[in-house]
C-alpha cells in the first residue's frame, strides 16, 4: 500500500484532545497538507480563530480561505513571538503534528525520502546552509558516530561513520546513490529499508535541529496556553515521544518533578493520557503513517 502522507493521523483523537471551544484560538504548529488544520476550523464559530505554522513553501500552496485562518510562515520554535505578534498573548489549544510531510518525501529534490536518487537535501527550512550532504561531508568521524547512535539508534554506527569519513577523502557525497555505494556494506540484508530509514532520521535530526526546536516549542507552549487550554502532540519516535511525555508530566525534560515550599508538585501541564493513544485497527489499514503514530494530551493547569 502506498503511504498516505496527506491524510490526518488520529485526526479524531486530536479534535477530542483539543477539546474544542467554538470562539476559541487554536493553533497547529504543523500545517502541512493542512487536514488537521481544515478538521479544527470545521469545529470552530465564526468568533473562532486558528493560526497554522510552517516553514515549508510547498506548505503555503494548501493555504485556507478563511477570514478565521491566519498562517505563519515560521518554524514552530518561534511560536510565542509570532503569536505575540499577531496580537495573541494566550491560545485555548495547541495541535503538532511531528511527522514529515508528504510533500517533503515524495518531491525528489528534497532529500528526504530513500526512494529517489537526489542531491541529500533534508532541510525543512531552505533558508538554513546545512544540509544533509554537508554533514556527510564536514563531520568529524566522532560527531558522525554520536548522531547515528543517538539520533537513528544505528546498530554499526562507529563502523559507518568510520566508512563515510574514508570514502569522502576520494569523492564527495552528493546524492542519494553516492551514499548507498559508500555504506553498502554495513546494510543488514533483509533489513535495508529499516536501516536506510534510521540513517535518513539521523541525518535530518541533525540538519533541522528537530530535538532542540521540539523543547523550545514545548516550553513556548506552556506560556501561551490559558488555564485549561490543551496541548495535543503527535510524534513518531522514541526521541521525540520522550521529551513530550517528560515536559507534560513534569514540566522539564530530565530529571524528578520540581516542588515548591509545602511540596506540591510546580509543572504546567495536568496529564490527560497517561499513556500514549495509538492508531486503531481501522486507520492502522488506511493509513500506513498511523503505525508509529503516539499521542499525548496535556491541560495547562
Amino acid at each position: 500500500m502506498e503511504n498516505n502522507y496527506h491524510v490526518p493521523v488520529l485526526l479524531n483523537e486530536c479534535l477530542e484532545g483539543l477539546n474544542i471551544n467554538p470562539s476559541g484560538v487554536y493553533v497547529d504548529v504543523t500545517f502541512g497538507g493542512g487536514g488537521h488544520s481544515r478538521a479544527i476550523l470545521d469545529r470552530l464559530g465564526k468568533e473562532g480563530v486558528l493560526i497554522a505554522f510552517d516553514q515549508d513553501p510547498d506548505a503555503q500552496r494548501n493555504k485556507i480561505e478563511d477570514p478565521r485562518f491566519k498562517f505563519v510562515d515560521q518554524n514552530f520554535s518561534f511560536l510565542k513571538n509570532n503569536l505575540r505578534l499577531l496580537g495573541y498573548r494566550q491560545v485555548d489549544g495547541i495541535l503538532a503534528d511531528l511527522g514529515v510531510s508528504s510533500h517533503q518525501f515524495n518531491e525528489a529534490e528534497r532529500g528526504f525520502s530513500i526512494r529517489f536518487d537526489a542531491d541529500l537535501d533534508m532541510r525543512m527550512d531552505q533558508q538554513r546552509s546545512l544540509t544533509a550532504a554537508k554533514v556527510l561531508n564536514t563531520y568529524s568521524e566522532e560527531d558522525l558516530h554520536r548522531i547515528f547512535g543517538l539520533y537513528g539508534e544505528v546498530k554499526n554506527a562507529k563502523s559507518l561513520a568510520r566508512s563515510i569519513v574514508t570514502a569522502r577523502l576520494e569523492k564527495e557525497i552528493k546524492t542519494l546513490g553516492d551514499f548507498k555505494q559508500v555504506i553498502a556494506s554495513h546494510i543488514p540484508k533483509g533489513k535495508e529499508n529499516k536501516y536506510m530509514a534510521q540513517v535518513f532520521q539521523a541525518l535530518r535530526i541533525e540538519v533541522n535541529a528537530e530535538l532542540e526546536v521540539l523543547e523550545r516549542f514545548l516550553e513556548q507552549s506552556a506560556e501561551v496556553l490559558k488555564q485549561g487550554g490543551r496541548l495535543v502532540v503527535i510524534s513518531y519516535h522514541s526521541l521525540e515521544d520522550r521529551p513530550v511525555k517528560n515536559y507534560i508530566a513534569k514540566g522539564k525534560f530530565k530529571g524528578e518533578v520540581d516542588k515548591d515550599f509545602f511540596g506540591n508538585d510546580v509543572k504546567p501541564f495536568r496529564v490527560i493520557t497517561r499513556k500514549a493513544i495509538v492508531a486503531g485497527t481501522e486507520e492502522l489499514k488506511n493509513n500506513t503513517r498511523s503505525r508509529s503514530a503516539k499521542l499525548r494530551i496535556g491541560e495547562k493547569l
